[in-house]
C-alpha cells in the first residue's frame, strides 16, 4: 500500500506493525509526534501492545529493560536531552542483552537550547553498546525498524533507528507499507528469553568482585557486536529479497573510478546524490559512501568501497569538541591499518538543521579536488 507519511509516523506506523507489547515513552521535540501517534493507535485500539506514559526517560528505559528481562518485545523513542538522560540506562541495557528498539531523532544538545537536527546527541552514546543505524529517508526508517527487531533478538543487543529532526521527522514523502501478512512472515512474534522465574529467583545485573570477572562481560560484548554485522548483512538481504528494498552496512555510489568520495549519512545523502550527478555531468569523477551502520562500524566495507581512492571528504553534521567529526574520526581510524589510505578532508555542515544545498557540497567537492593536502582540523561550513 502506497501512503504518504512523515518520518515519525512511519517509525510509528513500523512499530505497530512489527507488534511491539509495551511502549513506555516521555514527549520531547521533535520526537513527540512517534509518541502521539502511537497514543493516537491505542485509543483506536489498533496497537497491539500497551503505552505507558512515564514521567522522564531514564524511566521509559528502566521499564523498557525490565519488561525486555521479561520475554516482551518493546519500543521507545527519545531526542536530544531526553537521550542524555537516558545514558546511564543505556548501559543498563546493553549490559543486560536486551533487544530493546528504540527510534532516535537528532536534535542538538544545549546549551545553547535550540531544536534543530544534529547527530552529536545519538553519536555521545556510540560506546553504550547499542547498535547505531542512521536513515536517510522515510522509506528507510519504516524498514529499518522492522529490521532492527530482527537484528536485535538475534543478537540479544539494544538498537537505535535514527532519523533527522524535521529533515525526516517531520517531513511527509510517499512510501510503501506492506501488507501485515508479509511483516508477520519476517518478523514473527517474539519469542525472548524471561528471565524472572518466580519458582527459581535470581538477582539480575549483579556485582562482580574483581576485574577478571567484569573482562568476560565485556570481550564477549565486543565479540558479539562483532558478529552482529554478519546477522545485519543477512537480515537486509533477506528484507530485500521479500520487499524489493535493502540498504546494507554502506551503499556506495560511483565510486568505481572516483578521483574523490564523498562520505555521508542521514538525510544528507538525498542531497549529496544530486551534488554527485551534477559533478559528473561536468566531466568530475565524484562519488558517494553512505554510512548506514555506525555500530557496529562497517570497516570491511568502508576498506573495500575506499580501496585506491585518491582523496575523501568527509561531511559531518555533528562535532567532537576537541577533536574533528565523529564520522570523520571514525573513518580514519577504520582506514589506519588498512590497504586503502586516501587523504582524508573533514567538513562540519548543517548543525541545528542549516541548510546543506547540492551547490554547497558542490563546493566542498570542488574545494577538495583542488587541495593537495587535508587541514589538521575540520573546515567549518557556514551555509549560504
Amino acid at each position: 500500500m502506497r501512503d504518504l507519511l512523515s518520518g515519525n509516523y512511519a517509525i510509528a506506523e513500523a512499530v505497530r506493525m512489527a507488534k511491539a507489547q509495551l511502549i513506555p515513552a516521555y514527549p520531547i521535540t521533535p520526537q513527540t509526534p512517534i509518541y502521539e501517534r502511537l497514543s493516537e493507535m491505542e485509543s483506536q485500539g489498533t496497537l497491539p501492545g500497551v503505552m505507558v506514559r512515564v514521567e522522564s526517560e531514564h524511566s521509559a528505559m528502566a521499564m523498557c529493560i525490565a519488561a525486555s528481562l521479561a520475554g516482551v518485545r518493546v519500543f521507545t523513542a527519545t531526542s536530544s536531552q531526553g537521550l542524555a538522560l537516558m545514558h546511564e540506562m543505556l548501559h543498563f541495557a546493553s549490559g543486560n542483552r536486551v533487544p530493546v528498539v528504540m527510534g532516535c531523532v537528532n536534535r542538538v544538545l544545549a546549551v545553547p537550547w535550540s531544536f534543530g537536527s544534529d547527530q552529536t546527541d545519538t553519536l555521545s552514546q556510540r560506546d553504550t553498546g547499542w547498535m547505531q543505524f542512521y536513515c536517510e529517508d522515510n522509506q528507510e526508517a519504516f524498514d529499518t525498524v522492522i529490521q532492527a527487531y530482527r537484528i536485535s533478538e538475534a543478537t540479544m543487543l539494544p538498537s537505535m533507528v535514527i532519523i533527522d529532526a524535521f529533515f525526516n521527522s517531520h517531513f511527509i514523502e510517499p512510501m510503501d507499507v506492506p501488507d501485515q501478512r508479509l511483516i508477520d512472515l519476517f518478523l514473527p512474534q517474539a519469542t525472548l528469553p524471561e528471565r524472572f522465574d518466580l519458582n527459581d529467583p535470581a538477582f539480575i545485573s549483579n556485582v562482580v568482585t574483581s576485574g577478571a570477572q567484569f573482562l568476560p562481560f565485556r570481550e564477549r560484548a565486543f565479540t558479539d557486536m562483532e558478529k552482529a554485522k554478519e546477522i545485519i548483512r543477512e537480515v537486509d538481504i533477506e528484507y530485500r529479497a521479500q520487499f524489493g528494498r535493502g540498504y546494507g552496512m554502506v551503499e556506495t555510489v560511483q565510486t568505481k573510478d572516483a578521483q574523490l568520495v564523498l562520505v555521508t549519512s542521514g538525510s544528507m545523502t538525498s542531497t549529496a546524490r544530486m551534488a554527485i550527478e551534477a559533478l559528473r555531468d561536468k566531466g568530475l569523477k565524484v562519488g558517494l559512501l553512505k554510512i548506514k551502520a555506525f555500530r557496529p562500524f562497517p570497516s570491511r566495507e568502508v576498506e573495500d568501497a575506499l580501496q585506491n581512492i585518491p582523496k575523501v571528504a568527509v561531511i559531518d553534521r555533528n562535532i567532537s569538541i576537541g577533536k574533528e567529526g565523529i564520522f570523520c574520526q571514525e573513518l580514519k581510524s577504520a582506514l589506519y591499518n588498512s590497504t586503502a589510505r586516501p587523504r582524508i578532508y573533514g567538513y562540519i555542515a548543517g548543525l541545528d538543521g542549516l541548510d546543506v544545498s547540492p551547490e554547497i557540497i558542490e563546493n566542498i567537492c570542488l574545494e577538495v579536488l583542488g587541495k593537495e593536502m587535508p587541514d589538521n582540523l575540520p573546515i567549518w561550513v557556514k551555509g549560504n
